[in-house]
């Protein structure tokens, strides 16, 4: 059984991968795995960027999206006449002639990463780059091209002992995808801290960041601009304290469950 392992933290959105799959796919018949990917349309293989936070804290994340090639492949339950078959690699191919008028086939997969081709009346999708790996290949045009080595492929069992660190896409969870994700970043707290008197950034402010049920989960000090940052929140609230010498302690909530969270200049004042 083949794996795909995707480590985030070497992505650096180069697109190379992307590129190279429209490269091997585009204008070629790899009939019987698959017809020609169009130019437009379809992306087989698909680097999604996403901005994170907000100004004047923004960042760019990349990930690398695949046919999850799934143990309960919905394609598979979707197709009539044997037109999806897996093969003894773990691979899920679209037979190109049975699929013909299937588009329930394209309509079944929950990524959207089965794309249904109008001009050829088919559904199509990642097919590994089967006909390269039958030839000879040991790894698809996507991961050869990876600069970074951000993109692996192999046997499942080579990467048993990363593959509990690793997640899936949400989407796909149950599903049995072999397409496996490292360092998924996690959600982040950022903040500026100003002294509100003489409009000056504070240096060496103490941040504590706090759980729902009080306990310090980071203690961190502003930097030379002013500026904390902490990167491993979960996906709920927190409680950000920050002190400093001179100053009156600072309270304010921090709500991680859907987003990143940029603090507005977090101004601070002398005691009275």
């Amino acid at each position: 059984m083949k794996a795909l392992v995707v480590d985030l933290d070497r992505c650096n959105g180069c697109f190379n991968c992307q590129l190279a799959c429209k490269d091997e796919h585009c204008d070629n018949d790899w009939s019987p795995y698959a017809l020609p990917q169009p130019t437009t349309g379809q992306f087989w293989c698909k680097v999604e960027q996403k901005e994170r936070g907000r100004v004047p804290v923004v960042r760019v994340a990349y990930t690398p999206t695949f046919c999850g090639m799934c143990d309960d492949a919905a394609c598979m339950k979707a197709a009539e006449g044997g037109a999806v078959y897996r093969r003894e690699d773990g691979v899920v191919i679209i037979d190109p002639a049975k699929a013909q008028g299937q588009r329930q086939i394209a309509e079944a997969c929950p990524l959207g990463m089965v794309y249904w081709n109008e001009a050829l009346d088919v559904p199509q999708k990642c097919t590994g780059c089967t006909h390269l790996m039958d030839n000879g290949w040991s790894e698809p045009r996507c991961v050869d091209v990876c600069a970074t080595g951000a993109l692996r492929y192999g046997d499942l069992e080579d990467f048993a002992d990363e593959l509990d660190a690793a997640s899936v896409a949400e989407e796909l969870e149950g599903a049995g995808s072999h397409v496996y994700y490292l360092n998924r970043p996690k959600r982040w707290i950022a903040g500026t801290v100003a002294n509100r008197g003489e409009n000056e950034v504070v240096i060496g402010a103490r941040v504590g960041i706090f759980d729902d049920d009080g306990s310090c989960v980071a203690s961190l000090e502003t930097d030379e601009f002013g500026d904390f940052q902490y990167d491993e929140c979960g996906k709920r609230h927190y409680r950000v304290r920050i002190e400093a010498d001179g100053f009156a302690p600072i309270e304010l909530e921090a709500d991680c469950t859907h987003a990143d969270v940029v603090l507005d200049d977090v101004l601070v004042d002398q005691p009275r």
